[in-house]
């Protein structure tokens, strides 16, 4: 069993991600030995200053490798059978998860945005509950925490329960944990009336398509019933040292 820690940085928040102790407590949080820890550079002005601070990372163990996002976009694309076409301004929010999930070598893959992250203190193992229920349950297709302790939202969302989880359709890029080999398909051309809540803004994005396939197939998303992660948008304009004590 082998898993996959990644999140993102792009020009407004790799600062905050990368210069601040964010993302060393955002694996923390996690509580497990991954077995790889990878960070998606994508869309920044200078990509080498980025890099700098990326590698500082690697020497103090935080990650083990970095990865320019447009370096691997069109072998991501051509392999799930896409374009930028066909994803439209979907393309800018989508291509991260895109390479990140053509990339992934491991069994299982555990994706944060970068402005999302566990809450503290989680009473249990919320991640080797995560895992063993994708390895016992092919229905379930993707495992999340719930979001901003909205537990009544995520029950109401949902279509069944369990004593551990909540079931439904429902998908967000916010945070993820799945089974590699699910997502490495051609799954992201697929379209469902209810997928279309989306924002227009984002066009054709990974979370629309993701959505459409599992409602398609009815394919289950497990939320836990137990614990949450904090989801908070990135202020503009502040100073990134108080930026840096939005932990959560």
């Amino acid at each position: 069993m082998t898993i996959t820690f990644e999140t993102k940085v792009w020009e407004n928040d790799w600062e905050l991600v990368l210069k601040t102790s964010r993302l060393k407590t955002l694996i923390l949080r996690c509580n497990y030995h991954f077995d790889h820890r990878v960070i998606y550079i994508n869309n920044v002005k200078n990509p080498s200053i980025v890099e700098v601070h990326a590698q500082r990372l690697i020497n103090e163990g935080v990650i083990d490798q970095f990865v320019h996002v447009h370096e691997h976009a069109q072998e991501a694309l051509d392999f799930f059978h896409l374009s930028k076409e066909k994803l439209g301004k979907g393309y800018y929010y989508s291509i991260a998860e895109l390479v990140s999930i053509y990339l992934t070598k491991t069994k299982h893959l555990l994706h944060f945005s970068s402005d999302a992250i566990p809450e503290k203190n989680i009473a249990f193992d919320w991640l080797q509950q995560g895992i063993h229920l994708l390895e016992t349950n092919s229905e379930v297709k993707i495992f999340n925490l719930t979001w901003n302790h909205r537990f009544d939202e995520a029950k109401n969302e949902s279509i069944k329960e369990d004593d551990q989880f909540f079931y439904g359709y429902g998908f967000s890029d916010q945070m993820y944990l799945v089974r590699t080999e699910d997502f490495r398909d051609s799954i992201y051309e697929e379209i469902n009336d209810a997928s279309e809540r989306y924002p227009k803004y984002g066009g054709e994005l990974f979370e629309k398509r993701v959505d459409s396939w599992m409602r398609n197939h009815s394919h289950m998303r497990a939320t836990s019933k137990e614990a949450s992660y904090i989801h908070k948008n990135f202020p503009k304009n502040y100073l990134l040292k108080k930026i840096g004590t939005m932990i959560g």
